[in-house]
């Protein structure tokens, strides 16, 4: 597949695993070269070697919820090659809880991973995106467009990444595109974790039941999708929601 993506260079958080690390590897496989930020720096390690069958990766350690780290990466970047094209905001976290059951502390885990390191993140790249064709694509979840069970404040930290694809889509522009990706369930860790934090109350098989399309999504899917929209052919797309769930949100 052939995204026009040669010579760009490509920031990505929580890209050693699930969705962001198959963006990486499509990135890679187009002529890109790839920055990936994540927490846990075995993991980091092992995919930026993983990733380099296919091209030029870097992986810096680091969790999008502190401001300073997101700041040190930024910097990195500055030093050690001076501009990107694109940022792609992957690092997030899913939990299941009732409103009723939900503490302060799930409440600022999640906000702070899901909405703070999204923006904060973005922020400190900014001065560094290219002067023509940067794009930024955030990923948020078909719970942050139409709600779902069981998981208010997931929900809502997906919406507030919605809401701020808009607004800064609107600041950014005609330098800068933002759209944002709202995938279903997708096959990677997370949605293990999410099962096993289910303990039986439902299987993958029920999940994959709630679907048109009877399955859950692929990572390399919903990267498709993201690398196209970073696309410079898409050079008209800026703002723009755009559900990848399987035929979910027609329902």
């Amino acid at each position: 597949m052939n995204y026009g993506c040669e010579g760009k260079v490509a920031f990505i958080s929580g890209g050693t695993s699930g969705i962001g690390k198959a963006v990486a590897e499509l990135l890679l496989k187009d002529g890109a070269e790839v920055w990936l930020l994540g927490r846990d720096a075995e993991k980091g390690t092992a995919a930026a070697i993983a990733l380099s069958a296919y091209g030029k990766v870097h992986y810096l350690q680091g969790d999008v919820k502190d401001l300073e780290a997101c700041r040190r990466a930024a910097q990195n970047v500055r030093e050690q090659r001076g501009r990107i094209d694109f940022i792609v905001n992957s690092a997030g976290i899913y939990h299941e809880r009732r409103l009723e059951n939900v503490s302060e502390y799930e409440f600022f885990t999640i906000m702070d991973i899901n909405v703070k390191g999204t923006i904060f993140l973005t922020q400190a790249l900014l001065p560094l995106l290219a002067q023509e064709g940067a794009s930024i694509v955030n990923i948020a979840s078909d719970a942050g467009i139409n709600g779902n069970y069981g998981c208010p404040l997931y929900c809502a930290s997906k919406g507030a990444v919605v809401a701020f694809t808009k607004a800064l889509a609107l600041d950014l522009a005609p330098r800068v595109r933002v759209n944002c990706i709202c995938p279903g369930d997708v096959a990677t860790p997370m949605l293990g974790r999410q099962l096993q934090e289910a303990d039986g109350g439902y299987m993958l098989e029920d999940v994959e039941q709630a679907y048109p399309l009877e399955r859950v999504g692929e990572p390399l899917e919903i990267a498709h999708v993201i690398c196209s929209v970073l696309s410079p052919a898409n050079s008209f797309m800026t703002g723009s929601i755009i559900p990848v769930d399987g035929g979910l949100s027609a329902k």
